[in-house]
């Protein structure tokens, strides 16, 4: 019969073992073993160290594989390997099933027991609950609810797992997330908590756990409700490294500000805003944090947090969900407040984000707003989107956003605007150049410039090109003709292998020239491809001394013409020539702003 589990066929080895003793079947005396066999054997550390890189192996099969025939081999290597075999457990059926199977049935996907358990069989179960070091529970686990209260009344005292150090729970019913306290030991330095619910009980629990397990330095809490609240478990710790929790009270986050190990933050804040002056403290606050994240019902709440706080992290991320419509003229202030919040050396990454509103009109921000995050000049990623609002692009201000942050490598701006207005070819080139280390770009480009006008036989812009450039969001451009945005794109930016245009989020529903744009986008990304393999040709032609130039054929045996794309009667994009588009639009070119400090007017959608 199959073993049910790697303990199980431990013990068959040995009980294997000790039959061929018995028969005399033993082994070769110890002196003619290899000499790096009895190194294995004697070194202690050695022998660890040998079984930690198999433990480390990628492959989980192939590990616990390994590992079980290290257990099976001799009785010194039976313990290390048993300890790595148990060390991180992914749910809780193995344990059982390392009991007598006369204990334990399979009853579809779960398991039962099929009677009382036994001094025996906690005796079974103690021989590896010590092991465990790491637990895993996920929802729909195959232990159900009478095994928990089985186990909730062993002959020693609780936790279940003495040695246990990480512990992550996802919970679908209270009657789960009861069996916690089973496996609450004063070890623990790592929670993960999920749940469905966060009612009286779960606050209860958590609460408990908090001051039962005072080591902990990760926290991770994440409720499916909006009542999770878990103030009280956060201020009975001290150690804590890294927080992700929901909504929490003005008093657990002056707790938290306080922590000197505290690196990581992820929190919501309260509907009241921050009251307490933080300038009347006596220390100082999040002095060790690296990465903010923090989502706030409106801009009014989230402006009074940077108010009261000065950090200084690598990265941080603001979310609003909501009430945003009332409260937009707040925006430059906030952006402000965050300039004057964050230390300008250390921040390298910026998000922000604005989520739908659900508003029958739309709103345009101009991009100045955006002036003040200047100051960051070690600025490697910034993401700023607002839903249901516009950006109204500025030449000169993207230009100076480029001289500003030399190290860029992403600049997300309002990936996914509906809109034919934007900044300039030339300003587009302007950022590629002063921003050399570029990976990924979201912003919108007027291109009836180059759309107007023949592909030159001249490189554009003195034969620039930006290598590093591989993925580019342009939001919905309306353009006429394929080949020429493609013959500009592929020239400025012959490595980029990713153009989104048109995706399903940026089509209005009365906009029924989507699909016949969306073609055309199609037909630039197809032609990029052929010129970057043109270029390709052309390059290695060059490097072999003009060989194939004289009209012989290719490898291929058949001679190739690139032609461009020109638009059919019904609007389509198409490969060869043709005349001009026939759709009339009309592209504003260039920005330029009247007033940089009215940065927000209304726009009819």
């Amino acid at each position: 019969m199959k073993p049910e589990s790697p303990v199980e066929s431990v013990e068959q080895g040995k009980a294997c073992s000790r039959r061929m003793a018995h028969s005399g079947q033993r082994g070769s005396d110890a002196s003619n073993l290899p000499a790096s066999t009895l190194c294995i054997s004697i070194i202690p550390e050695l022998q660890w160290k040998i079984f930690q890189l198999v433990h480390a192996a990628p492959e989980n099969y192939s590990r616990k594989k390994t590992l079980l025939a290290l257990a099976l081999t001799c009785k010194s290597f039976t313990g290390p390997a048993l300890k790595l075999l148990w060390r991180n457990l992914s749910g809780f059926a193995p344990l059982i099933k390392c009991l007598p199977q006369s204990l334990w049935k399979q009853v579809g996907r779960k398991l039962e027991f099929q009677r009382v358990m036994t001094v025996d069989d906690w005796s079974i179960f103690c021989k590896y609950n010590h092991h465990v070091r790491s637990l895993v529970i996920r929802d729909h686990s195959p232990v159900g609810d009478e095994i928990w209260r089985t186990l909730s009344c062993p002959p020693f005292s609780l936790p279940l797992l003495p040695n246990l150090m990480s512990l992550t729970w996802s919970s679908a019913s209270i009657e789960t997330f009861l069996s916690i306290p089973l496996f609450v030991s004063p070890t623990i330095t790592r929670l993960n908590l999920i749940s469905c619910t966060f009612g009286a009980v779960e606050h209860s629990i958590l609460s408990c756990i908090s001051m039962m397990c005072p080591l902990v330095s990760q926290f991770s809490f994440c409720p499916n409700t909006k009542s999770n609240d878990t103030s009280t478990a956060l201020q009975n710790w001290s150690h804590l490294t890294s927080v992700t929790t929901g909504t929490v009270s003005e008093a657990a986050i002056l707790h938290l500000s306080k922590l000197p190990s505290l690196r990581f933050l992820h929190f919501g804040l309260p509907s009241t805003p921050i009251s307490v002056d933080t300038q009347k403290l006596q220390h100082p606050v999040f002095c060790a944090l690296e990465e903010l994240i923090v989502n706030s019902s409106s801009l009014v709440l989230l402006d009074a947090f940077l108010e009261r706080f000065s950090i200084g992290p690598k990265s941080i991320n603001l979310t609003i969900t909501g009430g945003l419509d009332s409260t937009i003229g707040v925006l430059p202030t906030l952006i402000s407040r965050l300039s004057n919040a964050c230390a300008h050396d250390s921040l390298k990454f910026v998000r922000f984000c604005i989520n739908h509103q659900f508003i029958d009109h739309i709103t345009a921000i101009r991009i100045a707003v955006l002036r003040p995050l200047l100051a960051f000049r070690n600025l490697r990623r910034l993401d700023f989107t607002a839903y249901d609002y516009n950006l109204r692009w500025d030449d000169a201000i993207l230009l100076q956003m480029a001289k500003a942050w030399p190290l860029l490598q992403v600049l997300n701006l309002n990936q996914g605007q509906h809109s034919s207005r934007g900044v300039t070819p030339s300003a587009f080139i302007s950022l590629l150049q002063h921003c050399p280390c570029l990976v990924s770009v979201a912003v919108i480009v007027n291109w009836s410039t180059i759309d107007g006008h023949d592909i030159s036989p001249d490189a554009p812009y003195g034969g620039f090109a930006h290598k590093a450039l591989s993925t580019a969001l342009f939001g919905s451009p309306r353009i006429h003709h394929p080949g020429r945005i493609a013959a500009f794109i592929s020239a400025i930016a012959p490595n980029l292998a990713s153009i989104i245009t048109w995706t399903d989020g940026d089509r209005e529903e009365e906009d029924i020239d989507s699909n016949k744009y969306s073609t055309r986008w199609k037909c630039v990304r197809d032609l990029i491809k052929t010129f970057s393999a043109v270029r390709e040709q052309g390059r290695r032609m060059v490097l072999s001394g003009g060989a194939g130039a004289d009209g012989n054929q290719g490898p291929h045996n058949h001679y190739g013409t690139a032609q461009l794309a020109h638009e059919t009667e019904n609007g389509d994009a198409v490969i060869g020539g043709g005349d001009k588009g026939d759709d009339g639009d009309v592209f504003e070119v260039g920005g330029g702003i009247d007033d940089e400090s009215d940065y927000m007017t209304d726009e009819s959608s």
